[in-house]
């Protein structure tokens, strides 16, 4: 019998064994880089859960913007002296004692109110290092929506207040129904000549099917526990007595929005509650506001006056988040939910 006919097996047994060696190698590196990824898009997700504190210096962007242009049309000499200048004066900064800060936030309102999770979020870490004589200037922009949602984040203002930190609201656009009903919450409003304030009103709307449902022989059954559990439906068949209820309760919801304003300005309130809105230059004679200009000229003001730092929360939304609020901003702007909207 030949030698190597003893030996073929050997060198086999050797290759299977090397080759299953190889293999758990592999499947073992193959768990580890997936453990790691997995870590590491928790590790994402958490941080794009949680959100950072953003914070910009205003006074230095301002000055930047202003030697861009400098540097266009100064000769050389004259620049390099001027940027001489400003590294001496930002040095001196950091060794001069603080001084009174004013803590820039931006509100954007939609019909959920959504930006209030980042203003809750700015506004913890403001009253966290805020000293007395520190301020709080808010630019402003929402029409309105959620009665609920815009007064969470009118809840979330009024922190402010308790903590004794002025507040400034500037309406460079709009601030009507619940964007005013955070607006008032400031000591002072600023708004633009021709931005639109006031809508001190509440209304619901919803879209009914019964009828088409009905004349296609569709039954919509709703079952409920207590009397007013659904005042009114979208699909089946509204009475009455439920839509008296709704009316009953926009009235209250009316009521509390009234001495809400009322509470913090001493106004006409039957004049001013009529949930209509006015321009900026007639809002000033009704004393829906304060002043008459743009939150441009006010944080410039405050710039001159101390340090001025831009405060917010940003948080990095993953995909399915960025769909759905897609998704919902739609659905908002063809059909407003049924909550009663402020």
């Amino acid at each position: 019998m030949p030698a190597h006919a003893f030996e073929e097996p050997a060198i086999t047994s050797f290759v299977s064994q090397y080759a299953l060696f190889l293999a758990e190698a592999v499947t073992l590196v193959l768990a580890a880089v997936a453990l790691v990824a997995t870590l590491g898009a928790f590790a994402r997700r958490k941080a794009r859960q949680t959100g950072e504190i953003k914070v910009a210096d205003v006074n230095r962007q301002l000055e930047a913007a202003g030697d861009r242009i400098e540097a266009a049309r100064l000769p050389k000499k004259a620049l390099k002296n001027l940027l001489k200048r400003r590294k001496a004066e930002r040095k001196a900064l950091q060794h001069a004692e603080a001084g009174p800060y004013s803590y820039l936030l931006d509100f954007k309102g939609d019909i959920r109110a959504s930006a209030f999770v980042a203003l809750r979020e700015e506004i913890t870490a403001i009253l966290q290092v805020a000293k007395p004589g520190d301020t709080v200037l808010l630019r402003l922009e929402s029409p309105g929506g959620m009665v609920n949602r815009y007064g969470l984040a009118a809840a979330q203002l009024l922190r402010l207040r308790d903590a004794k930190l002025p507040l400034t609201v500037m309406v460079d656009s709009v601030a009507a129904s619940g964007g005013y009903l955070m607006a008032v919450t400031a000591d002072k409003i600023v708004a633009s000549p021709f931005a639109l304030v006031g809508s001190i009103g509440v209304i619901s709307q919803i879209p009914n099917f019964h009828r088409w449902l009905q004349a296609r022989d569709i039954d919509w059954e709703q079952f409920t526990a207590g009397q007013y559990k659904r005042t009114v439906t979208v699909f089946g068949e509204n009475t009455d007595a439920g839509r008296a209820k709704l009316r009953e309760e926009l009235e209250e919801i009316h009521t509390r929005f009234r001495e809400f304003v009322h509470e913090r300005r001493q106004l006409d309130i039957d004049k001013v509650a009529t949930g209509e809105a006015w321009l900026g230059s007639r809002a000033l004679e009704l004393g829906l506001v304060d002043e008459l200009g743009t939150s441009d000229e006010v944080i410039r003001a405050a710039c001159k006056q101390g340090r001025v730092l831009q405060v917010s929360y940003q948080r990095k939304l993953t995909l399915p988040e960025r769909v759905r609020m897609s998704a919902q901003a739609a659905w908002d702007g063809i059909w407003q939910p049924p909550s009663p909207l402020g």
